[in-house]
């Protein structure tokens, strides 16, 4: 994962954009770039779409994920097996297998 990130860090401040790299800017790039995954799947059945644009959609979402991450020298390991045990407090095997309620509603 690291030789992932210096390589995006790298294409970054190859073009001095570490500057337009705000918390705030990240996050807005994020969900612009998640809008645009989503664009794929609109007015389309569930698995229509195209599976180069989704690549490229998902990395766009991913390296954004991974810069803002960086920014904040967060572990993206650490904070995602967090987020996992948290995930497994809230939604139980025995309540929620095969079910897509929320865990308020379980």
């Amino acid at each position: 994962m690291t030789t992932l990130i210096n390589e995006i860090i790298k294409f970054r401040n190859e073009r001095d954009w570490e500057q337009f790299h705000n918390s705030k800017d990240l996050a807005v790039a994020l969900s612009v770039e998640a809008s645009e995954l989503l664009e794929l799947f609109l007015w389309k059945e569930n698995e229509d779409f195209n599976i180069d644009k989704l690549k490229e959609e998902l990395a766009d979402v991913l390296m954004y994920a991974l810069l803002l991450a960086n920014k904040h020298d967060l572990d993206i390991h650490e904070i995602i097996l967090d987020k996992i045990r948290k995930n497994a407090e809230k939604y139980p095997v025995d309540k929620s297998r095969g079910n897509a309620t929320k865990y308020n509603e379980l």
